[in-house]
């Protein structure tokens, strides 16, 4: 049986950083934001690199859900999401079969960092709402969630590591 890490994040979090650790374990594969088509075919927005994405991921909604619980062939797998990919209205019934992280950073900063790539910023394009939303629907079917702080993870990483495998189950893997 596989072991399904679900790592949500808004953008500018050092989320790619963190899956690129996971990704350089024997017994791990990735799924890298597997719900972004889906969400880029459903609002329209203009992303970079939106034209490979589309072509790369399943652009409905459904298919792109069942890759996230779909037979895999590594005992560990890791995906690396977006919040703000989840839409608003969307069932979050299918969460149950996964394990949750949320790795956060202070707000100020990822205002910061993103502004430098995108001149406009909307409430939505950060995630900080969407991450509560799924939070609290976790919370709700009293399932375990937990939480990482990138500035944490930053100041001393194999500790943090560590840490976050134990909760996990699975053996620290430097």
């Amino acid at each position: 049986m596989t072991l399904r890490i679900a790592m949500w994040s808004g953008p500018r979090n050092i989320s790619t950083a963190l899956m690129r650790s996971w990704e350089n374990r024997a017994d791990c594969s990735v799924l890298d934001e597997p719900l972004y088509a889906a969400f880029l075919a459903r609002t329209g927005l203009e992303h970079p690199g939106r034209i490979s994405i589309l072509k790369s991921q399943p652009t409905n909604w459904e298919e792109a859900l069942a890759r996230l619980t779909a037979p895999c062939s590594t005992p560990i797998q890791y995906q690396k999401h977006m919040s703000h990919h989840v839409p608003n209205d969307a069932d979050l019934d299918w969460m149950a079969d996964l394990q949750h992280v949320f790795l956060i950073r202070d707000p100020a900063e990822v205002l910061a960092s993103y502004v430098i790539r995108r001149s406009a910023v909307t409430p939505e394009d950060l995630g900080f709402l969407q991450q509560l939303r799924l939070i609290e629907h976790l919370q709700r079917l009293n399932q375990t969630v937990t939480v990482l702080d990138s500035a944490d993870l930053l100041q001393n990483p194999e500790r943090r590591l560590t840490q976050l495998c134990r909760l996990l189950g699975v053996p620290f893997d430097d």
